[in-house]
């Protein structure tokens, strides 16, 4: 199959340019750009292409860029179906614009094994109309005691280790482990946070958890998480990532470890870009993530430090929780939030406001994660897979949580008002959502 997008806004994160043109697909992969807007006949006359033999695509001026990479998707299978499949998932993301999900090992079993491995594969090989890529587990049963297989794990088709939200506090195991991943040439993803300090907060500490009488962690807590692994960082030679980095008390460490070189990228959710402390307003247990929404002046340093690419990525996190894990009081009610379909038009919030450019904004959705994880997508350049996104950046609507194809709907941004709607999704150059 032969496609031909034009008149189309071409995104570009590779080369930071945002410009008219055109854009031709074949056999599943990009192989021209054409920066003019000339007749799409003559177009293909001057390529001895026959027209009867392309589908031409017209996107009406609207933008088509690179389809987003998202790092650290739950899909909650096996375990917890009802929260979220790989089916349900899959749909979401395609309807997200999210083209390649890769997915967190904090399942009921969690991925340790490559038969658990094994088994996500293929069920979501079968049910996902997305490219989704596995990560596993970095000690067994997310523990923190004894490191996974992680040679036969890669093996399996694991493409990065971590134990999420399980910090893992002995030293010495972590240690291990990462010495163990770079003679692999494995990326390890770890949760900066201190896990003593941490324990059983659900807001970040200061005035607001005071008169909500909520327990807070200090912003000092992913801090001291992420000068401990840096530290070993430096010990071992590892490839790491951090997940998150929300707290302005984190970025000089940051800062530090790639000016001395160090294999280190970091990561920030959606929700930490876009929302603060104050939206939990009266006990919205939606609002309810891990690490907890911080101050605004946190939020404004970290998106000044993703536009100078400090920070690398912005991922949606997207951790899906029935009613019954919601609906309880704040402090008891499971943390985490569905963003895969809200992912894009919420970061571009950030576009609206002046923050970033687009090319900047899917230089951290799609570039900069599969450069990390050794992807030939994320880019438009020839060659590269077909996975596209086509959206219009300035079509307004009001969140409606129920129309979300997720299974849980335990979305912060319920009956919110957004600019930005996706239009179509392809992969590999074919169509798996049009709206």
């Amino acid at each position: 199959m032969i496609r031909l997008f034009t008149n189309a806004r071409l995104i570009d994160p590779e080369y930071k340019t945002d410009s008219s043109g055109c854009l031709l697909v074949q056999n599943g992969k990009i192989t021209e750009i054409i920066r003019d807007q000339t007749d799409p006949r003559q177009m293909l006359g001057d390529r001895n292409i026959s027209p009867e033999a392309v589908e031409i695509i017209d996107c009406n001026t609207h933008c088509l860029a690179p389809g987003i990479v998202d790092i650290g998707v739950k899909v909650c299978e096996p375990g917890e179906r009802h929260k979220e499949s790989y089916k349900s998932a899959g749909l979401a993301a395609a309807a997200g614009g999210v083209t390649t999900m890769v997915t967190r090992p904090d399942t009921d079993p969690p991925i340790d094994s490559p038969e658990v491995l094994e088994f996500v594969r293929r069920r979501a090989n079968e049910a996902a109309p997305v490219n989704v890529l596995p990560m596993a587990a970095l000690t067994k049963g997310r523990m923190g005691r004894e490191m996974t297989e992680i040679g036969f794990l890669m093996d399996a088709g694991a493409v990065a280790f971590t134990d999420c939200d399980h910090v893992v506090s002995n030293t010495k195991v972590f240690a291990r482990a990462l010495t163990y991943a770079r003679s692999c040439g494995a990326l390890v993803i770890a949760h900066p946070q201190d896990p003593t300090l941490s324990k059983g907060a659900a807001v970040t500490s200061g005035k607001f958890a005071t008169l909500r009488g909520l327990p807070g962690v200090s912003p000092m807590a992913e801090r001291m998480g992420l000068d401990r692994d840096i530290a070993l960082v430096e010990m071992t030679g590892a490839r790491y990532h951090a997940d998150q980095i929300t707290t302005a008390r984190a970025l000089p460490a940051l800062e530090r470890a790639k000016a001395n070189g160090l294999d280190i990228t970091a990561g920030v959710s959606i929700h930490h870009l876009t929302l603060n402390e104050l939206d939990v307003a009266d006990y919205r247990t939606f609002f309810k993530v891990k690490p907890p929404l911080r101050a605004e002046d946190d939020r404004q340093a970290v998106i000044e430090a993703l536009r100078n690419g400090l920070i690398d990525i912005i991922s949606s996190m997207h951790t899906p929780q029935d009613e019954e894990s919601k609906r309880l009081p704040y402090e008891e009610a499971a943390s985490g939030a569905v963003a895969l379909e809200t992912l894009l038009p919420a970061a571009l919030r950030l576009t609206h406001s002046g923050a970033l450019t687009l090319p900047e904004l899917f230089r951290a959705l799609s570039l900069n994660p599969a450069r990390r994880l050794g992807l030939e997508c994320g880019c438009l350049t020839p060659g590269a897979p077909a996975d596209l996104v086509l959206f219009d950046p300035d079509m307004p609507f009001i969140m409606d949580r129920f129309a979300l194809k997720s299974k849980s709907k335990n979305t912060p941004f319920d009956e919110a008002r957004m600019q930005g709607r996706v239009l179509a999704t392809y992969v590999a150059g074919q169509q798996v959502y049009r709206r």
